[in-house]
C-alpha cells in the first residue's frame, strides 16, 4: 500500500512538473493574453451566430503558435536570460530543460499551429500567423540587442493576434479590425516601457538596448510613454467612430483612458519605480476592461 502512494505520489510529482515546465516555456500568462485579444477580435469580427468550431479551431492554432514562439524565443535568448534575475529561472537558464528540446518543442507547435489556422481558420489567417512568428522571432528578438526601437517593432506581433481573429471570423480585413490592431500596438508601449524601467538593471545586465538603459535624461522614454498614450486615446474611440460599438463602451474608453493617462502622465514625470508599478497596473486593469466594454457593446 505504501509502495503504491509513494509511486503515486512521484508520478503526480512528475506530472506537476511538466506541465510547470511546459507553461513556463510556452510562457502560460502571456499565451493566455493572446487568446483573450484572438477571442474578442473573432467576436467583433463575426456576423450572426458564433461558429463554435471555427472559434476553437482558431484559439488552437493560436495557442500552439503563440506558445511555440514563446519556446523558440527562449531558445534563442537563453544566454541573456541567464544573466537576467527575472529571466534566469526559466527551464533553459536554469537547466530543467536542454536547448535541442525547447527547440523542438517550439518548432513543432509553431508549425502545427500554423497548419491548424490554415485547416481549421483561413489561409489568410495561417498567413498573419506566420508574419507574427517570423517578426517576433527574426526582427525583434534580435533587435533588442541593436536598437531601443525594439519595444516599438515588437508590438507590431503583440497587435496581430486580435486581427488574426477578426480575419479568422470574417475572412477579410477592414477599417474595423486594423482598429483591434492599433488599440493593442498603442497599449503595448506604455506597458512595456513601464516593464523595461522596473528590470532597467536586469536589461541593461543582459546588454538589451531600452530607452530605461540608455536615455538616461529619460526625455526619449517620456515622449513615447505620452505620445503613445495619446494616440492610445484616440484609436481606442475608432470602434465606435466605425460603428462596432456603441455609447457605453464610448464612456468606459474615455474614462478608463483618462485614468491610464494619469498614470502614464505621473511616470512620466517622476521616473521612479512606484510610479512605474502604477503605470504597469494601469495598463493590465486598462486593457481587459476596454476589450469587455467593446464586447458587451458591440453593434
Amino acid at each position: 500500500m505504501d509502495v503504491h502512494a509513494t509511486a503515486l505520489s512521484r508520478a503526480q510529482t512528475t506530472e506537476r512538473t511538466w506541465i510547470g515546465l511546459l507553461s513556463d516555456l510556452c510562457k502560460a500568462r502571456l499565451t493566455t493574453l493572446v487568446l483573450l485579444t484572438t477571442a474578442v477580435g473573432f467576436y467583433m469580427g463575426k456576423k450572426g451566430s458564433t461558429d463554435w468550431l471555427l472559434l476553437a479551431g482558431t484559439l488552437a492554432g493560436t495557442a500552439l503558435l503563440a506558445g511555440g514562439a514563446a519556446a523558440l524565443n527562449q531558445y534563442l535568448e537563453r544566454a541573456y536570460d541567464a544573466l537576467m534575475q527575472r529571466t534566469a529561472n526559466r527551464p533553459l537558464p536554469a537547466g530543467r530543460l536542454r536547448p535541442e528540446s525547447a527547440l523542438l518543442i517550439g518548432g513543432l507547435c509553431s508549425v502545427a499551429g500554423i497548419g491548424c489556422l490554415a485547416l481549421l481558420a483561413n489561409f489568410a489567417t495561417a498567413i498573419i500567423g506566420s508574419l507574427t512568428l517570423l517578426s517576433y522571432l527574426f526582427v525583434y528578438t534580435p533587435l533588442k540587442r541593436r536598437s531601443v526601437w525594439n519595444t516599438v517593432v515588437g508590438a507590431v506581433p503583440g497587435a496581430l493576434p486580435p486581427l488574426m481573429g477578426w480575419v479568422a471570423a470574417r475572412g477579410e480585413i477592414n477599417a474595423e479590425g486594423w482598429a483591434l490592431f492599433a488599440i493593442l500596438f498603442c497599449w503595448q508601449i506604455p506597458h512595456f516601457l513601464a516593464i523595461s524601467w522596473i528590470y532597467r538593471a536586469d536589461y541593461a545586465r543582459a546588454g538589451f538596448q531600452m530607452l530605461s538603459t540608455v536615455d538616461n535624461p529619460g526625455g526619449r522614454l517620456r515622449a513615447h510613454c505620452l505620445n503613445f498614450m495619446v494616440a492610445l486615446l484616440g484609436v481606442s474611440l475608432l470602434p465606435v467612430f466605425l460603428n462596432a460599438a456603441g455609447g457605453v463602451y464610448l464612456a468606459g474608453a474615455l474614462a478608463g483612458g483618462a485614468l491610464f493617462l494619469l498614470a502614464a502622465v505621473d511616470f512620466a514625470a517622476r521616473l521612479s519605480m512606484a510610479a512605474a508599478r502604477r503605470l504597469f497596473l494601469a495598463s493590465i486593469v486598462y486593457l481587459p476592461v476596454l476589450l469587455a466594454l467593446m464586447v458587451m457593446d458591440k453593434n
